[in-house]
């Protein structure tokens, strides 16, 4: 049994799989956290007060994909962002990274119920923009990952899933604490950015979006183990 939060603006004791979008971060769907800081913080994310709708999920059976057990890579994940969100790729470098990572990196999420990974906040999402242009290595995507707090979303992603979840009720949360906390995450990650990951400048053994193309990198590639395990 999993217990999941929903930050919103307005109370959701029935979600409903229709309503979502096909452009968020993994696609369409109910995108939730168990961790009830994030929730309040997304909560209030538009400056008014909100709710954080809590659930049960009975997830015996379903199919889930976590994309932070481990088996999977940051790559994995902007895979997965490529396929959905829309990002502004203007070079023919970026076009065909995009086309590439989609290709050798991508995981068929149709398979699954259930999907666990990092939520693409501002400042994440062009970072990974940044990688895809060819402006940000790979370690430095890596390290700007881990050094900052994104929080982990679990999303409803089929019928079977949304059939499995039970509302338990709605708690209201203040704009005036979590507004300033949901605009302070942001700003942490940016300064985070620009003081550890902005001032490394040595690149002649990291990896660009540019090496994985001409050396047709895949996902297993020592290289590229090599520098997400550091």
């Amino acid at each position: 049994m999993l217990n999941l939060l929903h930050g919103s603006g307005q109370i959701v004791e029935k979600p409903d799989i229709s309503r979502g979008s096909e452009h968020n971060d993994y696609g369409r769907g109910f995108y939730c956290t168990e961790q009830e800081e994030m929730a309040k913080e997304w909560a209030c994310k538009d400056g008014a007060d909100g709710f954080v709708n809590r659930y049960t999920l009975e997830n015996g059976g379903l199919r889930h994909l976590n994309l932070s057990d481990g088996r999977h890579t940051v790559l994995n994940w902007i895979a997965i962002l490529l396929a959905h969100r829309t990002f502004s790729l203007a070079s023919p470098i970026a076009i065909d990274a995009r086309e590439y990572i989609i290709a050798h990196y991508a995981i068929d999420t149709s398979e699954y119920d259930l999907i666990t990974g990092y939520r693409a906040d501002d400042s994440y999402f062009r970072y990974a923009e940044a990688f895809v242009e060819n402006t940000l290595p790979l370690r430095g995507l890596n390290k700007a990952l881990s050094l900052g707090k994104l929080g982990l979303q679990t999303v409803l992603v089929s019928p079977k899933a949304f059939e499995r979840i039970r509302f338990v009720d709605a708690v209201p949360v203040d704009k005036n604490i979590y507004y300033p906390k949901f605009v302070a995450r942001d700003s942490q990650a940016r300064k985070t950015y620009r003081e550890e990951i902005g001032k490394a400048n040595v690149f002649k053994d990291d990896i660009f979006v540019m090496d994985i193309l001409r050396e047709e990198m895949s996902n297993d590639d020592p290289r590229i183990q090599r520098i997400l395990l550091e």
